[in-house]
């Protein structure tokens, strides 16, 4: 019994216990700091626009020109494999549509490493394409129609790309 009474008797905290609490604790949430602020230091720097003031003045301007594009009524389907990008670009009737150039701007929501400027070209099929697969993951495309000088469609598009290549509907 005496034993089982030595066992259970409790020990004395003292200022070293204390001390070695602390110091994990605070040690605990230092190192984590430290962690989270390499990352911060190492990663996407989170910069959208060099000058935001300049941006902001830009928009309405943009935003005008963004509605006179899509008032045109061209429409474009994109598909993804290991042959690369592929993008079926329509009029408003859903006819196939022709482009003198059509770029597709390829950049990732975070970060810019893996970001890419495809020249897109029209095969006999009508469907417009250019070599390279892309990696697993989000990807943000902005393409670029533009027939005689004019700009057909000008648009920004998400889409996920699977492992295997193609796109996630």
């Amino acid at each position: 019994m005496q034993m089982i009474r030595a066992i259970f008797q409790p020990k004395e905290f003292t200022g070293k216990h204390m001390l070695g609490a602390m110091v994990a604790f605070f040690g605990v949430i230092i190192t984590v700091n430290l962690i989270m602020a390499r990352f911060a230091i190492t990663t996407w720097s989170g910069l959208v626009v060099p000058n935001t003031y300049v941006a902001s003045q830009e928009f309405n301007g943009k935003a005008a020109q963004s509605r006179e594009i899509a008032a045109l009524g061209y429409q474009l389907d994109f598909d993804s494999g290991a042959d690369g990008l592929s993008i079926i670009f329509t009029d408003r009737t859903g006819a196939p549509a022709l482009a003198d150039s059509m770029i597709a701007e390829l950049r990732r929501p975070v970060g810019t490493h893996q970001d890419r400027e495809l020249t897109m070209a029209r095969g006999s099929d009508g469907i417009y394409r250019a070599p390279g697969q892309l990696a697993e993951g989000e990807w943000i495309a902005t393409v670029t129609a533009t027939r005689a000088g004019e700009t057909l469609y000008k648009r920004g598009r998400r889409f996920h790309v699977r492992a295997d290549g193609s796109l996630r509907r």
